[in-house]
């Protein structure tokens, strides 16, 4: 069933204000006759001409608006310089109420320009159907170009104008929940290698699960990879690296390494370099983001480690790949796990946190329970020690100086990280990340 109407009236030039009144009002009517498309929120898009007041661009379309009284509450009119503005704007109205299933009702040539704007802004979490806007004869300037046709794709340089038009849209946005924020590690010496941990702060994603430093986007999730790559930027920006020459792991919660300058596996959680200028990145919203540096062959990785993957040993993993592909020491790699979910909330059933008590009884605590709780980082630390790397190497939440400490409990701190345990499925992303100074 439809959730929400978008009436798209934003090719509609000045001069066919009376034409539009009628147009809309028939619409409406429509709207509020038919029962096939009835919805709870119907949005009206327009454009508003630069150097006009938002008020008095409106006001040609009240004629038309008045008279629907059943519409008259969850009818908005949305006026903006840009369809990117108007319909990130009404995005937001339909998040808010979290709607998903939208009717557009927009002219027939509109509709393939409209669907790359819906390919870009929106996610598989939304789904929309069209229905023409039966345009009056006289109405020939709503067309969007004379040699447009519906179905044919656009042209490349079109895509390449909206692409433009919505990344300059998200650019002007403003910060939300704050200035960005980046913790660092002192294990790690900041002459040779730049690193960092993000957290929530900074971005623009708005959804309150996600937001604002959002920097993973997933089908599954309503935040778009524009208003990711966006929240990339920022942080690229504040921290000093190149986003183009950015590489996240592919989660797979396994073991799998990827070596940068080979193949790379269509799935991998761990991934090194010894490229300088190129920075790498491991997500983590409960999961461990774990960087690792060796400053003596100035040789990086970062490894997405959740209970699947600690169990699996990806740590050691990409140990073993800065070992066997740049010649590295284990003595002189550093390790440094990020915020992530503690033992203090984080639980698994009993099978699983059997897999734990065996590589250390103290990683499980009430392990006779149905849900033990479960310390995924003390697992890590101590397979890392197994597989050869120095006690004072790893930096985790054993630090004594609690000054120095950046593996804090990414449930604990809803203001400072995200966290699919606490937020569900709808949840936010933070990242670790490293990369070789040039």
């Amino acid at each position: 069933m439809v959730e929400a109407i978008l009436i798209d009236l934003f090719s509609v030039p000045a001069n066919l204000q009376n034409n539009i009144q009628g147009l809309l009002h028939n619409t409406l009517e429509a709207i509020e006759k038919c029962s096939s498309i009835h919805a709870p929120c119907v949005y009206v898009m327009c454009c508003q001409r630069q150097g006009s007041e938002r008020k008095g661009e409106q006001e040609f379309l009240l004629p038309a608006l008045r008279g629907f009284q059943s519409l008259k509450r969850r009818l908005e009119v949305v006026c903006a310089q840009t369809t990117a503005a108007a319909l990130y704007t009404i995005k937001q109205r339909l998040d808010e109420k979290d709607l998903s299933i939208i009717k557009i009702i927009l002219p027939t040539l509109r509709k393939d320009l409209m669907k790359v704007y819906l390919d870009h802004l929106f996610t598989a979490v939304y789904q929309f159907e069209f229905e023409d806007l039966q345009v009056v004869s006289d109405c020939e300037n709503l067309q969007i170009s004379e040699h447009q046709h519906e179905g044919q794709t656009l042209p490349s340089q079109d895509v390449a104008l909206i692409r433009s038009e919505i990344q300059m849209y998200l650019e002007s946005l403003p910060s939300l929940k704050g200035e960005l924020t980046i913790l660092r590690s002192s294990l790690i010496p900041d002459n040779i290698f730049l690193h960092g941990f993000t957290t929530r702060t900074g971005g623009i994603s708005y959804i309150p699960t996600l937001s604002s430093c959002n920097l993973f986007s997933s089908s599954k999730r309503r935040d778009p990879q524009v208003v990711v790559k966006e929240n990339l930027r920022r942080l690229a920006n504040a921290a000093g690296f190149n986003p183009e020459a950015f590489h996240r792991v592919k989660v797979d919660h396994a073991n799998a390494v990827c070596i940068m300058g080979k193949t790379e596996p269509d799935n991998y959680d761990g991934i090194v370099t010894n490229q300088r200028g190129v920075t790498l990145a491991a997500p983590g919203a409960d999961c461990i983001p774990v960087l690792f540096a060796d400053p003596v062959r100035r040789a990086c990785g970062a490894a997405h480690s959740g209970w699947k993957g600690t169990l699996l040993g990806v740590s050691m993993a990409t140990v073993n790949a800065m070992v066997s592909e740049y010649g590295c020491n284990l003595k002189d790699i550093l390790v440094v796990l990020g915020p992530s979910v503690g033992p203090c909330c984080y639980k698994l059933p009993h099978e699983s946190a059997k897999e734990f008590h065996r590589i250390d009884p103290k990683c499980v605590r009430l392990f006779d329970s149905a849900s033990p709780y479960i310390d995924i980082r003390r697992a890590t630390r101590i397979l890392l020690e197994r597989g050869g790397i120095l006690p004072e190497n790893i930096q985790d939440d054993s630090i004594t100086d609690q000054n120095q400490n950046i593996t804090f409990c990414t449930a604990c701190h809803p203001d400072k990280f995200f966290s699919h345990f606490r937020d569900g499925t709808n949840f936010g992303t933070q990242i670790g990340f490293i990369s070789i100074k040039d």
